[in-house]
């Protein structure tokens, strides 16, 4: 029979618990996130020119998304609250998709991962530019949102499959 993967969130009768991190070394722990939106290229080209009706889109989604992994433990629960020193979105066309491509980075020096923060940046960033233009499409798509790869800590390095 195959090992299964322990579930630390889950106490013996199965009961949802925070994990205790306080034993575990602090350590420099990154991970990086993806994600993208799927657009008409009349509305990616009207998030570029900067002529949306609500705004900058892309500076807004970069604000929201830095937020939303400041604020990740008051989103997800059993998420711990973390000192995080970096947090960027970095947001670029793709006229294949067509749409724009979010990529979240997250850093802290601490006793658990930031892979829920990378991931909480992108999805609400992403969610922030269908918010933002919804009005010129609503039949955008937001889809693929992954964890590229995480650093530090126990477990080591994790790097996704490439596309």
């Amino acid at each position: 029979m195959a090992s299964r993967a322990k579930l630390t969130h889950l106490g013996k009768s199965g009961e949802a618990r925070m994990v205790d991190v306080s034993e575990k070394p602090a350590t420099e722990r990154i991970a990086v996130a993806q994600g993208r939106v799927v657009m008409t290229r009349k509305t990616l080209a009207l998030v570029l020119s900067g002529d949306a009706k609500k705004g900058d889109v892309l500076g807004a989604a970069r604000i929201a998304g830095i937020m939303a992994a400041k604020k990740t433990h008051e989103l997800i629960p059993l998420c711990h609250p973390l000192a995080i020193s970096k947090a960027t979105v970095d947001i670029e066309p793709d006229e294949k998709l067509p749409g724009l491509v979010v990529r979240a980075t997250v850093k802290v020096t601490g006793p658990t991962g930031v892979e829920m923060e990378a991931l909480t940046a992108v999805s609400v960033a992403c969610l922030t530019i269908y918010d933002m233009v919804k009005a010129a499409e609503r039949g955008m798509r937001i889809e693929g949102i992954y964890l590229v790869e995480k650093r530090g800590g126990k477990s080591g390095t994790y790097k996704a499959a490439k596309e």
